[in-house]
């Protein structure tokens, strides 16, 4: 039977497993949490909706982590969200440990699995599963270039004034404050946005895109996005389960890539069985490469931090 584990049953895991049971990517899609009684009420809400809409997956609520072994591949969201006025570095104490807690049952159950990192702050975090599991680096990346992308995307759609159909957009860096929107490689339709919009109007979309996920927490007030983090973190993992080999921005691991070693960092992947099977090398200019590199700076201070409260090994 193959298996697709969400772990937390949150706005953005009860969303990953809606989207998977509807695309039936598996068999089962197990959905996993810590509170009790709340994702076995999701999975049977689910399994009913299927009834209506057709899908043949069934899903499996559980609070026991022996529910999981076997699974084909983790989509991990577990962990506390963002309020008004954090910064996703904020989050890493508390994430910090719910990331080892779950590394430890994902390596005992499902030795051969594939894991995607949704939980803030992300790029630390999928570093931090990485180490704890021991895996081949491959098989652990993290969620970031795909959400930060569509968001551009949607921008740019706002901005022209048309739909996002023939819109395509490459976010890098990290998932936060230092990622860097690529311009001169997301294009409406195959023309840049370079030619078609003026560099102001740009600029303007690089800020929000910057500060989109800060936007809709402002607004929310009690809460942050989750339709488009689910809708990102199942494509990646559609483009896995069905070896599509899709090329999408993702926080991969780096050994040399882009002048950059052992950090995950959002970089252009493609994405098939074995997980992120190549790491792609954009032409970037110089000032595109130097904010590449000093997002990875930003990561590595809470690398750092995270090795200070001893949860990861001294580098």
């Amino acid at each position: 039977m193959t298996r697709i584990t969400v772990v937390g049953s949150g706005f953005v895991g009860m969303t990953c497993a809606q989207k998977c049971a509807e695309q039936e990517l598996a068999e089962e899609v197990v959905l996993i949490d810590i509170i009790e009684g709340k994702p076995q009420g999701i999975a049977l809400d689910l399994n009913q909706a299927g009834a209506v809409e057709g899908y043949q997956c069934r899903v499996r609520g559980t609070n026991e982590p022996k529910d999981t072994h076997g699974s084909d591949l983790f989509i991990v969201t577990a962990g506390l969200p963002r309020k008004p006025g954090m910064d996703r570095s904020d989050l890493l104490d508390v994430n910090g440990k719910i990331v080892n807690s779950v590394a430890d049952y994902i390596q005992a159950g499902s030795p051969d699995t594939r894991v995607i990192v949704i939980t803030n702050p992300l790029d630390t975090m999928v570093y931090q599963m990485a180490h704890r599991l021991g895996f081949p680096k491959e098989r652990v990346l993290g969620m970031a270039g795909v959400l930060d992308s569509a968001r551009m995307s949607y921008f740019i759609s706002e901005t022209l004034g048309g739909g996002v159909a023939d819109i395509r957009c490459m976010v890098l860096g990290g998932h936060g404050d230092s990622m860097v929107p690529m311009p001169n490689f997301s294009t409406v339709d195959g023309v840049s946005i370079t030619a078609l919009l003026p560099e102001a109007d740009i600029e303007a979309i690089n800020h929000r895109t910057r500060n989109g996920g800060a936007e809709i927490v402002n607004l929310l007030k009690t809460g942050s996005a989750y339709y488009a983090p689910a809708a990102a973190a199942v494509a990646m993992a559609k483009a896995i389960v069905r070896d599509e080999k899709r090329l999408l921005p993702c926080a991969a691991w780096l050994n040399g890539q882009y002048g950059l070693k052992d950090i995950y960092l959002g970089v252009p992947c493609v994405l098939g069985a074995r997980g992120v099977e190549r790491v792609v090398e954009l032409e970037l200019d110089e000032s595109g490469m130097k904010l590449l590199h000093k997002s990875a700076e930003a990561i590595r201070k809470d690398l750092k931090i995270l090795r200070e409260k001893q949860l990861l090994p001294a580098a």
